[in-house]
């Protein structure tokens, strides 16, 4: 028996069999979770069934986190299907991709920004309200992605950064609040890797580069590596920890300038 054994998680934000969503999926099945699965537009909506008839054939849902009706719709039906839920895995992000290139001041918008922090940020809270009564008395887990650019600047991550950065202060301000509860609450701050979401950031394929470069690890990680830690962060393996970060990057976070980059200069 894996160590999710009659766990049932909500994984929000599979796109393809590439996502970092799907990596998670696939461990956590692997583990022994009941997977459910959502998908944000009808062009999506094949991809993702045919992502969960790969993981056990859990429901599928249509989802756009914008939207409060559709969130408690999503609820209500995990609700009638399972009558309870132990994880919710939130891998949703978005910017408009014309800011997500050039000067931070001068591309990012009143409208983008708060576009942002929506999707990326206010959309985990959401997930987190509609997910609470059906986590009671489950000692439930909350998971979200993040990203390094939330921590110090990027190039071309632009008004991503604050939005993850909003992210991350929600991870502690939720653990903190759902706590007494016995619902844990954290993130995984992944490494860079190739998905479709990453495909709308500026010289995607150089930072890939640099990572692997620097990295005490010298490669990048893979999806498998996120979900197999994402796995264990939503087990009782880690019931001791909440209101955490998590760095899945091969080490890069923890280096202010290697040795190849001086070797490069």
């Amino acid at each position: 028996m894996g160590f999710l054994s009659n766990r049932k998680a909500l994984i929000v934000g599979v796109a393809s069999n590439r996502s970092i969503a799907w990596g998670i999926a696939e461990a956590m099945h692997r583990e022994g979770a009941e997977i459910a699965l959502t998908y944000q537009t009808d062009k999506l909506k094949g991809r993702v069934e045919q992502c969960a008839e790969a993981c056990g054939g859990g429901p599928v849902m249509p989802l756009d986190v914008t939207d409060d009706a559709q969130i408690d719709a999503v609820f209500e039906q995990l609700k009638q299907t399972w009558g309870h839920l132990d994880i919710v895995v939130h891998a949703v992000g978005f910017a408009p991709r014309e800011e997500l290139e050039g000067s931070f001041v001068e591309n990012t918008t009143r409208g983008g920004y708060a576009m942002a922090h929506d999707i990326s940020a206010y959309s985990f809270v959401a997930l987190a309200r509609g997910a609470r009564p059906l986590m009671q008395g489950r000692n439930g887990s909350l998971l979200t992605l993040s990203y390094l650019g939330g921590e110090r600047a990027l190039p071309n991550y632009n008004v991503m950064g604050p939005a993850k950065a909003s992210l991350e202060a929600s991870v502690r301000y939720m653990a903190n609040d759902l706590g007494p509860e016995g619902i844990r609450v954290n993130a995984v701050s992944a490494g860079p890797i190739r998905t479709l979401a990453a495909s709308g950031i500026g010289d995607f394929r150089k930072m890939l580069d640099l990572n692997a470069a620097s990295a005490p690890l010298r490669r990048n990680v893979g999806i498998d590596e996120v979900g197999n830690t994402s796995a264990f962060l939503c087990s009782d393996l880690a019931s001791g920890i909440t209101g955490e970060v998590v760095h899945v990057d091969a080490g890069f976070h923890a280096i202010a300038l290697s040795g190849s980059a001086l070797d490069a200069s």
